[in-house]
């Protein structure tokens, strides 16, 4: 489950922030980064687990496999034909990937309180929001040395991007923590303070660290080093950013999945 919820979010990450991107990058830009995000989606599939299924998770899958098959479609028509109506085929798999996250977060918080399950979609869509801002800000980074003349600017805005996903994700989860800790009633188990403050508590922390002061670093030196036009060097650095909101998120997987908790 940690992993088909960590692909998925990764695969509509990217689909999500390709709107955000200029036509500029050139047509194996938007090719490489649609058949990656189907990709990661379609190895998803082979994680889903469909024990104890509800209704609200067939509609999370159902929106999922539309967004899967506009995804196909779009891969397999950028620069050969439907240009005409390849954006409402890309307008179809964002909206399908929108439904499948918010069924999927509903689903994750069925039975908890109406402010966890918002908690839980604001989770999830800033999660997918960071991991999309991260991965295809790298490629971006990248694409500069296939296309040297492409504007630096392009660079700057899905940075900017970037940061501020990454804002959002710190609020969301700040947030998560500040709501299960003041709602925690004796009866109810072991408190989320308690947990955090455990040995156990070290996926919590690595968590923060990894997955959230880490980037919140990097993706800032990204920004000071895009300033001064050092594509290549803000690629490395994006490269890190990358691998560390990876960490970040998949164990924010594992401890929704662990304490009912959506960092």
């Amino acid at each position: 489950m940690i992993l088909f919820l960590f692909l998925t979010h990764l695969g509509l990450g990217i689909v999500f922030t390709l709107a955000f991107v200029s036509r500029e990058a050139g047509v194996k830009f938007f090719r490489f980064n649609a058949g990656l995000a189907a990709a990661l989606i379609a190895v998803a599939f082979v994680f889903r687990s469909a024990e104890a299924e509800t209704g609200v998770s067939r509609l999370a899958f159902q929106a999922l496999v539309v967004a899967e098959a506009a995804l196909v479609l779009y891969w397999a028509t950028i620069g050969r034909a439907l240009a005409r109506v390849r954006p409402i085929i890309f307008a179809v798999a964002c909206v399908a990937g929108l439904i499948a996250l918010v069924a999927q977060a509903i689903d994750a918080a069925s039975g908890r309180a109406v402010t966890m399950q918002v908690l839980t979609v604001a989770s999830f869509l800033s999660s997918a929001a960071l991991l999309g801002g991260a991965c295809t800000a790298m490629i971006l980074g990248h694409w500069y040395l296939i296309i040297p003349s492409l504007p630096v600017t392009h660079l700057q805005s899905i940075v900017r991007i970037h940061m501020g996903s990454m804002a959002v994700r710190i609020a969301v989860v700040a947030a998560a923590v500040v709501f299960a800790i003041a709602t925690w009633q004796p009866g109810l188990g072991p408190s989320f303070r308690y947990y955090i403050t455990s040995i156990s508590g070290v996926f919590f922390w690595q968590r923060v660290l990894f997955g959230l002061a880490g980037p919140a670093l990097l993706s800032y030196m990204t920004w000071e080093t895009a300033k001064i036009r050092s594509t290549q060097s803000a690629t490395g650095i994006l490269y890190v950013d990358f691998f560390t909101v990876v960490v970040g998120e998949v164990l924010a997987k594992y401890l929704l999945l662990a304490t009912n908790v959506p960092v």
